[in-house]
């Protein structure tokens, strides 16, 4: 059962259609994955998929799965092959359009799914920065970021307020995928009926206004900001548009592709509504096999002199501060990889070339974690191996999904192997997974101690 005013205002929004609509909201939810494109290709996942999948429109690379299948417990996962994500979140981030070597920021982030997935459209060039106000979810999107072998993301752990004092006009491209009232989760999660409220909505809304205008004062003239919701309500919707227009007359709205299914915003439902509402977009359950979600389009004047902030780079440390590392790096990788090296303690990261400088910020992953030093050696992090392919290591260890090898490793164990000494890459089914170094025919397992099944 539906709250009742969320039930009234859906039958007053929807008219005729409203029993289509309930009849969606009971019916099976939808499951969703996503193709990560630093580990393979379309083409070559669909070949050797162990799922059964259908496309999602709006997304090249998304694919609904079955029911009946486990994607989330396979190995292919916990290699970063793919991210389970809701199909119909994944049309915000396609909207923004990121691309290779723009600055770009997923300001409320976590759990990760838009970050990796606008990691995946910039293709490794330029800087993502990908942020999360709550602590523990944060460390959930840092895991998220280094399991999908993400190598040019910084992740954050600030307020809005604090980012946009430090980076005035600084981005590209920024994404809001706005916290929300969280509507479109009643067909997934009990909970969100039961704690449900008018109330939570306009405290919402009020939290989306200043939210969207610090975004705002970050974006470079002619940049572009999508901002988005997983929420019915107009006051979050149609209506956060609305008085964010109505706040910043630089900003205009762009009119969005529309999938089958998809409809655009409508300024009935809202007082004052902002012009041109149809372009943005909205899915609803009982429209598209999708959970339901909100995406506008923004994009911001541009003016001569853009651009307010001022440029301080991350200098980093020299390569002879280094040498732990390019020693393992000449034994053991095909490549060095290139940017600009930063310890935190006695860890090694390597960040994107033109990283600002971070001193100040709540700061949970500066880039790729090379790894540690220890004692005048280097152990390589495994978010190093999962950012690694076959083709840039000198020593594999391959196995398939169904070796017991595999399940052994991710249990902890230790694997009988023959080979050169020292640290190999392990993959299943030609994807990194993880270290393992040999010794003495046994290789030594290196798979995280959190991560162990």
């Amino acid at each position: 059962m539906f709250p009742q005013e969320f039930e009234n205002r859906m039958r007053e929004m929807l008219g005729e259609v409203y029993p289509e609509f309930e009849t969606s909201m009971e019916g099976e939810t939808c499951r969703g994955l996503r193709i990560n494109p630093f580990k393979t290709s379309r083409e070559d996942f669909l070949e050797n998929c162990p799922f059964s999948l259908t496309p999602v429109p709006w997304e090249e690379k998304g694919f609904y799965f079955d029911a009946g299948d486990a994607p989330g417990v396979h190995p292919f996962h916990q290699a970063g092959v793919y991210y389970i994500q809701e199909p119909s979140a994944m049309a915000p981030g396609g909207y923004l359009e990121a691309k290779p070597g723009e600055r770009v920021l997923d300001l409320c982030a976590a759990p990760g799914g838009k970050t990796t997935q606008l990691a995946g459209a910039m293709e490794g060039e330029g800087i993502l920065f990908s942020n999360e106000i709550h602590p523990a979810r944060a460390k959930i999107l840092s895991e998220n970021v280094e399991r999908m072998g993400i190598k040019n993301a910084i992740v954050l752990n600030e307020t809005p307020e604090h980012l946009t004092g430090r980076f005035p006009e600084y981005f590209d491209k920024i994404l809001v995928d706005a916290p929300c009232s969280g509507e479109g989760m009643f067909r997934k999660n009990e909970t969100a009926r039961r704690e449900w409220s008018l109330e939570n909505v306009n405290l919402c809304a009020d939290r989306q206004d200043k939210i969207l205008d610090c975004a705002a004062g970050m974006l470079r003239p002619g940049g572009r900001m999508v901002y988005s919701t997983c929420t019915f309500a107009p006051e979050e919707n149609e209506g956060s548009v609305s008085r964010f227009l109505k706040r910043h007359p630089d900003f205009i709205l762009i009119e969005g592709k529309k999938y089958p299914g998809m409809e655009g915003g409508n300024p009935l439902w809202v007082k004052e509504p902002a012009e041109h509402l149809e372009y943005t977009v909205r899915l609803f359950p009982h429209k598209v096999k999708g959970e339901g979600h909100f995406a506008a389009i923004l994009e911001k004047a541009d003016m001569i002199g853009r651009g307010r902030f001022r440029e301080t780079e991350e200098k980093g440390v020299k390569e002879k501060d280094c040498k732990a590392f390019l020693d393992f790096a000449r034994e053991n990788l095909n490549i060095t990889p290139k940017g600009v090296y930063l310890y935190f303690g006695e860890h090694l990261y390597l960040l994107p070339e033109g990283t600002p400088e971070l001193k100040g910020l709540k700061v949970l992953r500066p880039g790729l974690h090379l790894g540690t030093n220890k004692k005048n050696r280097f152990e390589p992090s495994h978010a190093l191996a999962l950012s690694l392919t076959p083709k840039e290591v000198r020593h594999l260890a391959d196995f398939s999904p169904e070796d017991k090898e595999i399940s052994a490793y991710l249990n902890g164990q230790t694997l009988p192997f023959q080979g050169e000494k020292g640290w190999y890459l392990l993959t299943v089914g030609g994807y990194s997974i993880g270290w393992g170094k040999l010794a003495g025919n046994i290789l030594k397992n290196h798979y995280p101690k959190g991560l162990r099944r």
